[in-house]
């Protein structure tokens, strides 16, 4: 389940899910220099959390055990004017995606203001879109706080404004991701569980796709209908892929022992998510993916990120 909000009088919360890619083919590069992908997304119940509550002005305060990583190194706590305490931990840079967020549907409610603290709970950087889902929880979370009335086609060019993973993260359903992102149709994959693994170690998206050997290759197959959960990971394995995977093996060799834990933990399909470097383990339900994250914990690196949820599918 969805982790309960945690909060006080006046403050309402959103729940930023992880976005996986499942499946990543690159099939294409245009002219301006853009990487055409056509991918399978889903969007498990691991994420962080934002909550917000009226104020005169737009603040973020970053918390949880990646804040600090947003946090330029000479942060520190502000206090709110219509109030004698602190109440930014540690305050996020102009150019975060909430904040940006923020500012983009001020121009709709320009008095509108808000305090809002971020639980950043999934590493920064690490290819599964924790920016992306935290400024779309910030435009659902604000549209709600400050009672806006915007049409969906609006809030959607708003969402791509932001960046090419905010549109789909706003909805957080699987989805099948084309072009640049802007292309996007439900997909419904069965019900499942993710463990996702992270090595605490980044790696430059625009460096792995210049190592790329092949930017033309062939989109993934519709996903057929009515298969089980053992089906889809046989299928996904045999008929998907994701391209960005080799060239950020040859770049950061200890994913290759993360994919080999995932398996070893009985996976039946481990691979990298995005540009990495965090990897998942696909599991048929939440159950075996937790009994595979608790093992996975008791002889993980120091360092190493471990986390486990399920997916929403259809269910079979």
């Amino acid at each position: 389940m969805t982790p309960p909000p945690r909060r006080s009088a006046g403050e309402d919360s959103e729940f930023a899910r992880a976005k996986i890619n499942l499946a990543l083919h690159v099939v294409g590069r245009r002219a301006d220099g853009y990487h055409l992908l056509d991918s399978l997304v889903v969007f498990p119940e691991i994420g962080d959390r934002l909550t917000a509550r009226a104020a005169l002005s737009l603040g973020l305060a970053l918390e949880g055990p990646f804040g600090p990583d947003l946090a330029p190194a000479a942060a520190a706590p502000e206090i709110e004017l219509s109030s004698p305490v602190c109440y930014l931990p540690a305050l996020a840079p102009p150019d975060n995606l909430v904040l940006r967020a923020a500012e983009a549907l001020r121009a709709a409610s320009p008095d509108s203001g808000a305090a809002m603290t971020l639980e950043k709970n999934l590493p920064v950087a690490s290819g599964i879109g924790g920016g992306s889902a935290d400024a779309a929880a910030a435009l659902r979370l604000l549209v709600r706080l400050w009672g806006l009335e915007i049409p969906a086609a609006d809030l959607a060019r708003i969402a791509l404004n932001l960046g090419a993973d905010v549109p789909v993260c706003l909805a957080s359903r699987p989805t099948r991701m084309r072009g640049i992102g802007e292309d996007l149709t439900p997909a419904a994959p069965p019900a499942g569980a993710l463990v996702l693994i992270n090595p605490g170690a980044g790696l430059s998206t625009p460096e792995i796709f210049r190592l790329l050997e092949s930017r033309e290759n062939p989109p993934p197959p519709e996903i057929p209908q009515g298969l089980g959960a053992a089906e889809f990971a046989l299928w996904l394995s045999e008929k998907t892929r994701n391209d960005l995977e080799p060239p950020a093996l040859a770049r950061l060799p200890v994913l290759g022992e993360i994919l080999a834990a995932l398996r070893a933990e009985g996976a039946p399909l481990a691979r990298m998510s995005g540009s990495g470097a965090t990897c998942f383990g696909l599991f048929p339900n939440l159950a075996e993916a937790e009994k595979a994250a608790q093992a996975l914990r008791a002889g993980a690196p120091r360092g190493w990120w471990i986390a486990a949820g399920a997916y929403e599918g259809v269910e079979l």
